[in-house]
């Protein structure tokens, strides 16, 4: 069983849920939701549409380098079962979780430093302005 990512939104895709287009190239395309599909076949920019990942990594709204990206690759070499190795991998996998949500939360808070400073500075013009 594999989760895909969405080609338009990047969200997840699990198994039985979205729609596959296959192009005549035989490049194939895995859509989330008929939004996302219907957003392709329209010729639009993931990039351009606000509510994608893809929008917001440009915008420098999300991390865009990080480390932790590195785990989340596609391999496809087959390797054969060993209850240890699932264990170990596990635990990898939600250790790299941990770590990618605490940068998060400190990538939030310092593009929020200067909002902050920006919001007072604008508080204090309006109640200058009030006064």
């Amino acid at each position: 069983m594999r989760i895909e990512k969405c080609y338009f939104c990047s969200s997840p895709c699990y198994p039985g849920h979205g729609m596959k287009f296959v192009r005549n190239d035989s490049k194939t395309f895995r859509f989330c939701r008929s939004k996302c599909h219907r957003n392709f076949n329209k010729k639009r920019n993931p990039r351009k549409v606000a509510w994608t990942k893809a929008y917001r990594k440009t915008r420098g709204k999300e991390m865009s380098v990080d480390g932790t990206f590195e785990f989340e690759a596609r391999r496809n070499r087959p390797v054969k079962y060993d209850r240890d190795l699932v264990g170990k991998t596990i635990g990898a996998m939600q250790r790299v979780q941990e770590i990618r949500e605490a940068r998060e939360v400190d990538f939030y808070n310092d593009r929020m430093k200067d909002a902050k400073a920006q919001k007072k500075k604008e508080a204090r013009v309006e109640i200058e302005k009030g006064v």
